[in-house]
């Protein structure tokens, strides 16, 4: 497997991270001034997003590092593992949200809903902006319909358009307010906003978990390879098929493959079509196939 170098990934983490710092400042500045807990939790929230930036930044830096004698995959891995730290910290970000605004709602406190309004207006362009930088070109190292999703940017982009959700919460938290002068909303949006976290998080935590216990990816179904591969000319049944994820964008395979005749051209042929099944139809090329002439006693073949 070769180690490759997505510059062009590091440059929109990068660029990313940089606006997303000055969003931070903004919003903290502007939750100090206004006395917006909606807004401070947006600022916590951003504040997060530099740690979830910067960490997947590194993910993709030590991910290109090539495979070595302790590490025969290279370390793709580390971007899943870095997108299930991003996924741990939204909960835990939610968690921080919920508190305090409980603590808001039994005693609201006044809030400058015009301060407000302008930074969480600020916010929401700038947040925007970045989710578009971290969004370009998301499969490009993918094959046509059967793309896989990059995990690491992913939870990136995740994390990213949360706050610009919770932004625009806040933009509606600061008209209502300016509107009814009812402090009580401020914590509802806080609230509301924790929600929204909390769902990103279990989604990211979701599909960063399945990839570590190697389930079998989204979109492949292994009753369907294997009757795919058992349809093949000269392949009388399939079995110890595993299908698995080294990381979001890399699928692997290994199956044992009964065939009618083990001769060399014979088997060629054979390995030919279903390396070309798996890479046309699955999208999976990296594969371990090893061929019988009878199946290992008690495991089941799926028969043509």
């Amino acid at each position: 497997m070769k180690a490759r170098i997505n510059l062009s990934a590091e440059n929109r983490f990068l660029l990313s991270i940089a606006v997303t710092f000055l969003v931070f400042g903004a919003e903290l500045a502007g939750g100090l001034w206004s006395g917006s807990l909606a807004l401070l939790s947006d600022s916590a929230h951003v504040f997060m997003d530099i740690f979830a930036l910067g960490m997947s930044y590194l993910a993709v830096r030590l991910s290109s590092l090539p495979p070595d004698d302790r590490h025969t995959y290279g370390y793709h891995r580390l971007e899943v593992l870095a997108a299930l730290a991003n996924g741990l910290t939204l909960a835990g970000i939610s968690a921080g949200i919920f508190w305090e605004a409980y603590r808001r709602w039994q005693a609201p406190q006044p809030v400058n809903s015009g301060e407000m309004l302008a930074i969480a207006a600020i916010g929401l362009i700038a947040n925007l902006a970045v989710a578009s930088v971290l969004g370009e070109s998301g499969h490009e190292h993918a094959r046509a319909a059967h793309a896989a999703r990059d995990l690491n940017m992913e939870s990136a982009r995740v994390h990213v358009l949360g706050d610009a959700v919770s932004s625009l919460g806040v933009i509606l938290a600061g008209v209502l307010i300016l509107l009814t002068g009812r402090f009580w909303i401020d914590p509802l949006v806080s609230f509301l906003i924790g929600i929204l976290i909390l769902i990103s998080s279990g989604r990211v935590l979701r599909s960063s978990l399945h990839i570590l216990v190697e389930g079998v990816p989204e979109g492949i179904s292994l009753p369907r390879v294997s009757e795919s591969l058992a349809d093949l000319p000269g392949v009388l049944g399939i079995h110890d098929l595993h299908i698995w994820n080294i990381c979001s964008g890399t699928v692997a395979l290994s199956a044992h493959i009964v065939v009618a005749d083990q001769s060399g051209e014979s088997s060629n042929r054979v390995l030919q079509a279903v390396n070309r099944v798996l890479a046309d139809e699955y999208g999976i090329e990296h594969t371990t196939v090893q061929f019988e002439c009878v199946a290992c006693n008690g495991n089941h073949l799926a028969h043509r």
